[in-house]
């Protein structure tokens, strides 16, 4: 058993002792589900008597007075009478016995102490594998049954666990920090985004110095692009449900959709993705294998559906600011274009210290095909493209992403860790068999015979907004010199100072350098603390011995004081830091 087995099997286990807490606290409480999330465990409940925050402290009590009995965990398989006569009184269970034993599922049923639940397995042995001060019980919330607002509201437990007390610490520690860098927090503070209640929940408004952050990080990707022979389109926002119809999409995700009903009665939908766009740009002129491939990169809002309730921050949101690029090209050219995604992956990420990236192979689920579009044996060649080129860009080790696939086809996902320990899904690269059959997409070969293209998707920062909220987070607002909406905050002591500051302030925007100017009429020490508090990467004194050598004196958010330069020592400085992007 691997650690990672070994740590899913704790939080498994910690689940069942919660629901025998929940049980001792309420005897007729229905028992939902209880599955292990990436951090801890959750179960959902149904109770007669609704338990408080103040009452996780005596669940808690509980499951520790279970872990030190030693309990053993016993499984055993059982038919679907016995199940309905173990778990008679629960309706929930027997939902899913019902549904369990119409897939042809097998019935497995565990027991700890005196409490039985039906679960497919995953435990210790028993509870003396199980530090009964690595766990906490966290928060309580609401959710419908199965996910399904039309069901039943359920209260849903939280709770982290760990194997060992130490690593629950670390944790905790790590979520105080996580705390003091939320990107929604620091947002606000560094004037980068507002919401309003009269625009609605997951709509971002991005003020000027929010801006600046999106466009640079934009043109960043767009530069690496052009090099790599990417061309820009534009497509509108809306577009018939025929569209969708053709690319699979509406059958799938209709409920997802924001849609439009004209005056004519004619339906549209807001658009939730790009790709089915792009093929129409891609189909309005024959291509020969000459003209492939064909590349195309868009940056544009797309639109979903979510439930208010999934809303926040930037890191789930109504508009979502894509990053796209689709790639049209033949069979043997996949690796070559894949390859050259996936430098600008690296390339990108490594300037914000993302290194060592993770790769998940993101692939269908057997046992679930009826969620994808095309054919087994379409999807096979795609899986297997993909686990070849894995191999040939030196992948030894890979996370199995089973079921976590794009409808039309497999994907490699890129993992990073941040700067405070946090796992992170950033960029993808997905290879799509499916929608170029759908819309019979085709270039001529060199036979003269219709050939079927393959496309490549592939949105390096995934989205802006979500790009956004890790970053922040990962440099605690503190960006580098580059990406700093104020790179230079230029602080003249007196009022006679005020004319040279104007003339360096000039000189750096002239260079396009961005800059604020403080000719406020408050102290020295308050101007500097405001460039502190924004964060601003340089802050430049100028008293009487600057305007008489015609210096600055110079100070780094990141190394203290530096000392004295010159203007022109100033400028290469600051340029050749901006050049560098460190």
């Amino acid at each position: 058993m691997d650690n990672g087995e070994k740590l899913h099997n704790i939080r498994h286990t910690f689940a069942h002792l919660l629901a025998m807490a929940a049980i001792e606290f309420d005897p007729n409480v229905k028992l939902g589900i209880g599955p292990v999330t990436d951090d801890g465990f959750y179960y959902d409940l149904a109770f007669t008597k609704t338990p408080t925050p103040e009452d996780l402290k005596g669940f808690e009590k509980s499951m520790r007075k279970f872990i030190n009995q030693k309990l053993p965990m016993t499984g055993k398989e059982i038919s679907l009478a016995e199940g309905q006569k173990l778990f008679a009184a629960q309706p929930f269970k027997l939902e899913l016995l019902e549904q369990y034993a119409g897939e042809d599922k097998a019935l497995t049923a565990y027991t700890l102490g005196d409490f039985t639940d039906l679960c497919k397995g995953g435990h210790v042995k028993d509870t003396s594998e199980v530090d009964a001060g690595a766990f906490a019980l966290t928060r309580i919330a609401g959710a419908y049954w199965r996910g399904d607002q039309k069901n039943a509201m359920l209260t849903r437990i939280y709770g982290y666990a760990f194997e060992t007390k130490v690593e629950l610490n670390a944790y905790e520690t790590m979520l105080e920090e996580a705390k003091k860098r939320d990107h929604r927090k620091l947002g606000k503070e560094l004037g980068l985004f507002v919401f309003s209640d009269l625009v609605g929940a997951g709509l971002p408004l991005w003020t000027p110095k929010g801006t600046i952050l999106r466009e640079l990080l934009n043109d960043y990707v767009w530069s690496m692009r052009k090099k790599k022979g990417y061309q820009k389109v534009t497509i509108p926002h809306i577009t018939k449900k025929e569209l969708y119809q053709t690319s699979g999409h509406w059958a799938k995700y209709a409920d997802d959709l924001f849609k439009i009903t004209t005056r004519e009665d004619r339906e549209y939908a807001m658009k939730p993705m790009n790709c089915p766009h792009h093929t129409q740009i891609f189909d309005a002129f024959p291509k020969s294998y000459r003209d492939m491939p064909q590349r195309y990169a868009e940056t544009t809002m797309v639109y979903r559906d979510e439930q208010s309730g999934e809303l926040s921050g930037l890191s789930r949101v109504l508009a979502i600011t894509q990053d796209d690029a689709h790639v049209f090209c033949r069979e043997i050219q996949i690796e070559e274009e894949i390859f050259a995604i996936w430098d600008i992956i690296d390339q990108f990420y490594g300037t914000f210290g993302f290194t060592n990236l993770q790769v998940r192979f993101s692939r269908h689920d057997p046992e679930h095909f009826d969620k994808y579009l095309g054919t087994t044996d379409v999807w096979k060649k795609a899986e297997d493209a993909i686990l070849s080129l894995m191999k040939k860009r030196g992948v030894e080790k890979y996370i199995d992403g089973k079921g976590e696939a794009a409808i039309y086809g497999p994907k490699i996902d890129f993992i990073a860790k941040d700067s405070i320990g946090r796992t992170q899904q950033i960029a993808t690269i997905q290879l799509d068999f499916n929608q170029p059959k759908n819309f019979n997409l085709t270039c001529t070969n060199e036979k003269g015979e219709k050939e079927t293209v393959v496309m490549i998707h592939c949105a390096i920062m995934g989205s802006i907004e979500r790009f956004l909220s890790v970053i922040i987070e990962h440099l605690a607002g503190n960006f580098p010199l580059w990406l700093s909406p104020t790179q230079v905050a230029i602080v003249p002591i007196t009022e006679a100072h005020h004319a040279f500051a104007k003339e360096v302030a000039a000189m750096l925007e002239a260079k396009d350098i961005r800059v604020s100017l403080a000719l406020e009429s408050e102290s020295l020490g308050k101007k500097i603390r405001a460039a502190k508090v924004e964060k601003t990467p340089y802050t430049l004194v100028i008293g009487d011995a600057e305007v008489a050598g015609r210096k600055v004196t110079l100070e780094s958010r990141n190394e203290g004081k530096v000392g004295e330069c010159t203007l022109d020592e100033l400028l290469a400085k600051l340029t050749e830091e901006i050049r560098l992007k460190k």
